[in-house]
């Protein structure tokens, strides 16, 4: 039995409203700390510590970044699973640099997000705007708006890997 109650105080607010599984931080970069990566002047993982659904931590560019499982299913190609997930990025916050072992199909339900690659021009997605990441692609996406982005991704990846891997 899912707590609603307990689920919205943790920052689970979507999921919350869905009857969902519980929200869990989403990919970040952990080793230099984000805040030292782009100049912000705060000290290395800062924020590295915080609980889910704790406060957004100014110094980590990832704090209070969150992705919901929604479902998880064998895929119909044997060894593969398809994933969908609800992921929150707030103002002025970003997933972290990650990757997937498989393709990511997604959709942005709200908000504005500059979708950088590693090897390949960014991309700047509205609300309303599909998107496709290839296999294995290195990524960040950044929000650049005004409110909470919402996106909704399904993954096709390989069963044996996890969902996402972060540099």
């Amino acid at each position: 039995m899912i707590d609603r109650r307990a689920l919205m105080r943790s920052g689970g607010i979507a999921a919350a409203a869905f009857g969902l599984s519980a929200a869990v931080p989403a990919a970040h970069a952990a080793d230099a700390g984000p805040g030292a990566a782009h100049g912000h002047g705060c000290p290395g993982g800062h924020g590295q510590d915080r609980p889910p659904g704790g406060p957004i931590d100014p110094c980590d560019l990832t704090s209070g970044v969150t992705r919901v499982e929604l479902q998880r299913n064998p895929s119909p190609a044997k060894g593969w699973l398809t994933v969908q997930t609800l992921v929150e990025i707030p103002r002025h916050k970003e997933s972290g640099r990650h990757s997937h072992p498989g393709v990511e199909v997604g959709y942005i339900v709200r908000g504005d997000v500059l979708m950088v690659f590693d090897d390949g021009p960014a991309q700047r997605l509205r609300t309303g705007d599909p998107f496709f990441i290839p296999s294995g692609a290195i990524h960040n996406a950044r929000n650049v708006g005004t409110v909470t982005t919402m996106m909704l991704s399904t993954y096709v990846i390989d069963e044996t890997k996890p969902l996402v891997t972060t540099y």
